[in-house]
């Protein structure tokens, strides 16, 4: 049996005719992942509470030529939800994928931290994923299916000092596994790509890159193309038979940055 080669190519990077949600997509990663899915074909709305910057972000990938809209969305609320969807059935009429990118952090130890400030990060990050998967499914279901990618984080394999954001990515893999199973047989894949220290204008001035570049066994950041290029692959045909998956990509770190560490100290690397 020979490759067909271009029928693969095709698979991984054509999402012609297909519709995309993206939240948190007005800038940072999620903008870099919205305008991937729609370099690939796709018409992307792309979803933020930041409006001013999803407007000038849509005006530029439309000058560009690429089919993008903006729609300002709190992922909390199932009104606002509900607006989103309305947008895009009155625009393509389907829903194919949902990046369920949207996240804050607060980085703030258990002692110190408020029982508000725990709840603003769950909901925004497990339940905004939550609702959205509820209310996006049976629209995706009305064309045969869809793929959902939810970001997650490699803290959510770990004890991360910022507890409600750890706890939230933990569950948004919890999420990920319940969801994908449900709607398995309605052709609706669910996965979670799990970001380690990824680099944008948000955080390129903080702190604590340099050690934690120190402790990645690749000895370097990740950038926001290279999680737009998984989030591309999850969402095309090309991963048409992975469901419930999580997706670590951190240069190492999770797979045992501590124990290299241990073993370049005591000379066994």
């Amino acid at each position: 049996m020979s490759v067909d080669f271009e029928k693969a190519k095709n698979a991984l990077t054509d999402l012609t005719g297909k519709t995309a949600i993206v939240t948190g997509g007005a800038r940072g990663q999620g903008a870099v992942e919205a305008e991937l899915l729609a370099c690939a074909g796709a018409s992307v709305l792309i979803c933020d509470v930041l409006q001013d910057d999803g407007v000038a972000l849509a005006e530029k990938l439309t000058g560009s030529g690429l089919n993008v809209r903006f729609q300002a969305l709190d992922v909390t609320s199932e009104s606002a939800w509900a607006t989103a969807l309305d947008v895009v059935q009155e625009w393509t009429g389907r829903l194919d994928i949902l990046v369920n990118n949207a996240g804050i952090i607060n980085r703030k130890i258990i002692r110190d931290m408020s029982v508000e400030e725990w709840r603003k990060v769950m909901d925004v990050n497990a339940t905004g994923a939550f609702i959205g998967i509820k209310l996006c499914a049976p629209m995706m279901m009305q064309t045969g299916g869809g793929s959902i990618v939810n970001i997650s984080s490699n803290s959510g394999f770990s004890g991360h000092y910022d507890p409600a954001y750890t706890s939230s990515k933990w569950a948004l893999r919890g999420l990920t596994r319940s969801a994908a199973m449900e709607y398995a047989q309605e052709g609706i894949r669910v996965n979670a790509i799990c970001p380690g220290l990824i680099v944008t204008d948000l955080n390129r001035g903080s702190p604590h890159l340099k050690p934690m570049i120190e402790m990645t066994p690749m000895k370097r950041s990740g950038e926001a193309e290279e999680v737009a290029q998984l989030v591309l692959f999850l969402a095309s045909e090309g991963s048409a038979y992975i469901t419930g998956e999580d997706f670590v990509i951190d240069g190492g770190f999770t797979a045992g940055a501590g124990y290299r560490r241990v073993a370049q100290e005591t000379g066994i690397l």
